[in-house]
C-alpha cells in the first residue's frame, strides 16, 4: 500500500471534488444539448489553463495535481466540444455549421 501525505491526500480530495463538480453539467449538455448558458471564450481559456496544469504536474511529478486536472481536461473539453457543435437556443439542436 502506497504512503500518502496528509497534503497528498489533501490534494487528491480536493481535485475529486472541483473535478467532480464538472459531471452535471456534462451530463445536462450532453441530455438536452442546450449550450445556450456555456461561454466559448471561457471554456477555451478554461481547457488551454488546465492542459497547462496537467503539463506542470507531469514537470514536478504531483500525482494529485496530474490526476485532477487530466479528469478536469476531459470533462471540460467535452463541454467546449459540444458548445463547439451545438450553439443555440436552449433545447433545440444547432450544429455549428450552418
Amino acid at each position: 500500500m502506497m504512503d500518502v501525505s496528509l497534503t497528498e491526500l489533501v490534494g487528491l480530495m480536493a481535485g475529486c471534488l472541483t473535478t467532480g463538480s464538472f459531471i452535471p453539467q456534462v451530463v445536462k449538455i450532453l441530455r438536452t444539448r442546450d449550450v445556450s448558458g456555456i461561454s466559448l471564450l471561457m471554456y477555451v481559456a478554461f481547457v488551454i489553463g488546465v492542459l497547462l496544469w496537467c503539463i506542470y504536474g507531469v514537470i514536478n511529478g504531483q500525482i494529485a495535481v496530474i490526476a485532477a486536472n487530466g479528469i478536469t481536461l476531459v470533462l471540460a473539453g467535452i463541454i467546449l466540444g459540444m458548445k463547439i457543435r451545438y450553439r443555440g437556443i436552449a433545447g433545440k439542436e444547432r450544429p455549428f455549421r450552418q
